[in-house]
């Protein structure tokens, strides 16, 4: 198969094999004070806010940009991750050995997440990424259910079995159509689409790949569409730099972060017919001029002339999928070498909350 050479089959078995006797995972398990849904209703803290120190009750709270609130509630956020993480490597092991018992592991822990009506995760975001004193949510929350693009790319893989259950797996599907309209309709969902940095490129991401689960084509024509007339004009020079990622506290991290969702838009959205990994425009911004850009800073990092990010810049580079995705699409040898030199499997919280794909093998 064509993924054989890229994957570490044996350690995702490994890893597999662990998470079979792990219970299931679920944002019941956890609640803030601060929220004001209900105890199936997803809730977290924008990462860069933390309590005013001119106030006796810390209210409202005052943004330090690049610096993450260690304190701020994240139990829904590690909870959806770590579902995410579990059911992805179920599944990916799931195809690569054909044992039943992953696949369905793989189910259980997405009926608990998703089904169940005493466990599940109701599908919107209305209280993500809040604001203590300032807001109840956020559009730019939305970013925060990016890692569900490999939950979606494992349903597809499992729908094939006709072993595991069919129920769940629609369920989980219709649920996937569910959040996919609230990201589309709702107030929030339109503002976050509407942004002109990596949270527009992510919701793009994040709606591509629920459509492509869910069979709607209309979204994936609109995704084609603006990705080559607002995303890459809005968001790219004509160096193949970000600007708005680089004015950032942390330029490296946002600068991969951006390429690294724009190359999955293009991997999800690319057809024979319209095939975003060829697309420029007229002046000559595509994929190729954004990887052109970064990739002599990810091969020496030290010629990186754009200053350190302000925490966890020791932490980059790391081997994120675009150079898998884009290595292959352009048949280069220089991309794949350095995704197999660099660590695809980052301990550092902070690094692995910015990898949205974590197996590779649910892609290919």
């Amino acid at each position: 198969m064509a993924w054989q050479p890229w994957i570490d089959v044996e350690r995702m078995i490994r890893e597999a094999e662990a998470f079979l006797t792990m219970p299931t995972i679920q944002i019941t398990d956890a609640a803030s004070p601060h929220s004001p849904g209900g105890a199936h209703d997803y809730y977290s803290n924008g990462d860069y806010w933390w309590p005013n120190p001119d106030t006796n009750d810390g209210l409202p709270y005052i943004r330090r940009d690049g610096q993450s609130n260690p304190a701020n509630f994240h139990a829904h956020r590690q909870a959806l991750r770590g579902m995410r993480t579990r059911v992805a490597c179920l599944t990916a092991a799931y195809r690569a050995s054909g044992e039943f018992r992953f696949g369905e592991k793989a189910v259980e822990l997405l009926a608990a997440f998703f089904v169940n009506k005493d466990t599940r995760m109701n599908p919107h975001l209305c209280y993500a990424q809040a604001i203590p004193g300032v807001c109840d949510g956020r559009g730019i929350g939305i970013i925060d259910t990016l890692h569900l693009i490999d939950v979606a790319a494992a349903v597809r893989i499992l729908q094939t079995c006709r072993e595991l259950d069919p129920y769940i797996l629609h369920q989980v599907t219709q649920w996937f159509a569910d959040y996919l309209a609230w990201m589309n309709e709702h107030p929030q969902g339109i503002e976050e689409r509407n942004e002109p940095n990596n949270h527009g490129v992510c919701w793009f991401v994040q709606a591509a790949a629920f459509a492509r689960l869910t069979a709607n084509t209309s979204m994936l024509a609109y995704c084609r569409e603006q990705f080559k007339a607002r995303l890459l004009p809005e968001q790219m020079d004509l160096s193949g730099g970000f600007p708005r990622e680089l004015a950032r506290t942390k330029p490296y991290a946002y600068s991969l972060f951006t390429l690294d969702n724009f190359v999955t838009l293009a991997h999800l959205l690319s057809s024979p017919s319209d095939n975003l990994w060829q697309f420029q425009l007229p002046d000559g911004r595509g994929l190729r001029q954004g990887i052109a850009f970064l990739l002599p800073y990810l091969e020496d990092k030290s010629t990186w002339p754009f200053g350190p990010d302000i925490e966890y810049d020791e932490a980059w580079p790391v081997g994120m999928s675009f150079l898998l995705f884009a290595g292959i699409a352009y048949e280069s040898d220089r991309l794949l070498r350095l995704w197999q030199t660099l660590d695809r499997n980052p301990m550092q919280d902070e690094v692995r909350r910015n990898m949205a794909i974590r197996q590779p093998l649910l892609w290919l």
